[in-house]
């Protein structure tokens, strides 16, 4: 525990920055779901067709393959991309980025499936009331299906939240300073790899554990009046 103690601003550094990279993360996911869920739901083939290759290939590679080839082999599509039209110059490609990216990807096309299914469960009679009643699209979107997707999508987007928060542990196998990297070389340096990976272990469930509650309260929130019904 001495150990701990020694290194517990480094812990913390980790911490706030696995923090930080799953928010980000969930954002940039959250709008890949919309933007698929859109496509998928869309009368236009195309859009259906890029939106069903995106979720396949997420379900078909596993995450570390991902990152790996999105982290080396991205930056270097990038930087040809530029050399041939001369667009920019050379683009260097923090490894946090490059986590952000890859998670955001990765979890964008579960993202997918859980709003596509949370708008699917809306009655499609109350889209077509609200057209009836002349609102616009926007009007829709945000008056009719989103309060009720949102619904919907919580406990799907609980899990998918919870496991992106957990995978932000691979980042440090590209270098980014999160807790797992800051713990596995405090850890090393002190030969005490087991104490601080437990260290780990409990920060995590912390982390899960005020996750959950507040999306267990975002869902007794957006199901308040269907409860009361």
């Amino acid at each position: 525990m001495d150990a701990i103690y020694d290194y517990r601003q480094l812990l913390f550094d980790g911490t706030i920055v696995t923090i930080e990279l799953a928010i980000l993360s969930a954002l940039l996911s959250i709008l890949l779901g919309l933007i698929g869920a859109g496509a998928k739901l869309s009368k236009s083939r195309l859009l259906q067709g890029i939106a069903g290759a995106y979720t396949t290939l997420i379900r078909g590679v596993p995450d570390l393959v991902l990152m790996l080839l999105l982290f080396f082999g991205g930056q270097i599509m990038i930087n040809n991309i530029g050399e041939a039209t001369g667009l920019w110059d050379y683009v260097e490609i923090s490894a946090f980025t490059a986590g952000v990216a890859t998670i955001g990807f990765i979890f964008g096309a579960y993202m997918t499936e859980t709003f596509r299914g949370a708008i699917l469960a809306i009655p499609a009679g109350q889209i077509e009331a609200g057209k009836a009643y002349g609102m616009l699209n926007w009007q829709i979107f945000t008056r009719v299906i989103w309060p009720q997707m949102v619904r919907y999508a919580l406990p799907s987007f609980t899990n998918n939240w919870l496991v992106l928060l957990k995978s932000t542990a691979l980042v440090s196998v590209i270098g980014v300073s999160d807790l797992v990297y800051n713990a596995f070389g405090a850890g090393r340096s002190v030969r005490q790899l087991f104490t601080f990976m437990f260290a780990v272990l409990v920060i995590y469930l912390i982390l899960t554990a005020i996750s959950d509650a507040g999306l267990r309260w975002m869902d007794r929130k957006y199901s308040a009046g269907v409860r009361q019904a």
